[in-house]
């Protein structure tokens, strides 16, 4: 039997047979829809996730000071512990691991007025590497330079819901508004951003000053002293310097206060590249239990496929009786039912593909909440998936196919539908 006698032959057999090629074929396409559908809300879920995380900053560490509950160097547990603006450049220099060291000091309890309105919106402090570090892009204008900290000039950058509850739709750089009894320049405006976690609020509703101009016009109150910080942000220079990063933080940090590096309630320390691996830990889990799902739903149809074979088998006995005792060998039996088995896998899976994809296409015109970036659905889960599954539906057609090559002819021939 040529090729295309065998296609040929194929075809017919499928057509002569709609309502069973039919069920088959749904059942193939089905299950590739739903691993690629299942693969694709996974991807959208890390997409989102980890775009939302990077709203907030970029591996950083927040180190808040709190109150000692390890006796240390002779002193009691349960003291204050306060950072101070000159920790900053001993941490910076000592905690080599550790790419950035900045202080911020924030104040709540000033007025903020401008020519066209007047709000009470928590404004901070600190360095030029703050915009990077907390991903504060500015859509007009600039953020603050090193010029501006040094000089400690009066300038500020406006949140996004800052400058609309301040000015409104009018423009903003280059007006001036009063932070207490302070006129500061607009030099700025964030861009919008989508944030779901805070140690302080949303930055679109914040004012952002250099730090000794915030240290300037707005210290500390009492208890504290006028050069006390809020808290202190360190970024390592990569992952890989992470955990030194924070044990040189905690020991430089312990050696300047008088506390054991090992309190951890003397110096806080919220890691976001801690969760950023927890949040990995959780999307490879959800991966592997989407792919065993997966590789159950291939199996499932696989076996629908070898049901539907051994059907075949049997109403087609006569036929195959005939086949066989006009010389057919039993290699070209196997072969046809292979070759129809290949057939439904290849149909079957392209319409499934097309199917998914498209439902993925029509979701992501939905607006989505901010954690979740749509269905994102990929060639290499669909191919994977089409090629696996023609792999068992091939396996499972094996044993169909062996049942038909091995049919007695003259038995065959005495078959009669139904009996």
């Amino acid at each position: 039997m040529v090729f295309r006698d065998l296609l040929v032959d194929v075809y017919r057999t499928l057509v002569a047979h709609k309502r069973r090629t039919a069920l088959t074929m749904f059942g193939i396409a089905w299950g590739i829809v739903s691993i690629v559908l299942m693969v694709a809300a996974g991807e959208g879920l890390r997409v989102g996730q980890a775009k939302v995380a990077s709203q907030f900053g970029k591996d950083i560490m927040i180190v808040f000071a709190g109150r000692t509950s390890l006796q240390a160097g002779g002193l009691r547990a349960g003291r204050r512990v306060r950072w101070e603006d000159s920790d900053v450049p001993i941490l910076q220099s000592e905690a080599t691991d550790c790419k950035y060291v900045l202080p911020e000091l924030g104040r709540d309890d000033v007025r903020i007025t401008s020519r066209f309105n007047s709000a009470s919106l928590l404004v901070t402090g600190s360095l030029p590497p703050f915009a990077e570090v907390r991903s504060i892009n500015v859509d007009d204008g600039h953020f603050y330079t090193w010029e501006d900290h040094q000089q400690a000039r009066r300038v500020v950058v406006l949140g996004t819901e800052a400058k609309k509850q301040l000015f409104g739709s009018r423009s903003a750089v280059g007006e001036t508004l009063h932070i207490g009894e302070f006129p500061y320049i607009v030099i700025g405006v964030m861009a919008k951003k989508d944030q779901d976690s805070s140690y302080d609020g949303w930055d679109v509703n914040k004012l952002f000053v250099p730090f000794a101009t915030m240290l300037r016009d707005f210290p500390a109150k009492p208890p504290d002293n006028p050069t006390t910080l809020d808290r202190l942000l360190v970024v390592p220079f990569s992952m890989e310097h992470h955990e030194a990063c924070k044990a040189e933080t905690r020991k430089v940090l312990g050696r300047l206060h008088n506390f054991d590096p090992d309190d951890k309630e003397a110096a806080s320390i919220w890691d976001t590249l801690e969760e950023a691996k927890a949040f990995e830990t959780m999307t490879n889990g959800m991966k592997y239990f989407l792919g065993a799902v997966g590789i159950t739903t291939l199996l499932l149809g696989g076996l629908g496929v070898m049901n539907v074979m051994l059907v075949a088998v049997r109403e087609r006995t006569r036929e195959i009786g005939v086949r066989k005792a006009v010389g057919a060998a039993s290699r070209s039996i196997i072969l046809q039912f292979a070759a129809e088995t290949v057939m439904i896998v290849f149909f079957s899976g392209a319409v499934g593909l097309a199917i998914a994809f498209g439902l993925c296409g029509l979701v992501d015109l939905i607006p989505m909440p901010p954690f979740f970036a749509g269905l994102i659905p990929t060639w290499s889960s669909g191919l994977t998936a089409l090629v696996l599954l023609g792999v068992i539906a091939m396996a499972a057609a094996i044993y169909p196919a062996r049942q038909a090559a091995s049919v007695d002819p003259i038995e065959a021939l005495r078959w009669e539908a139904g009996g």
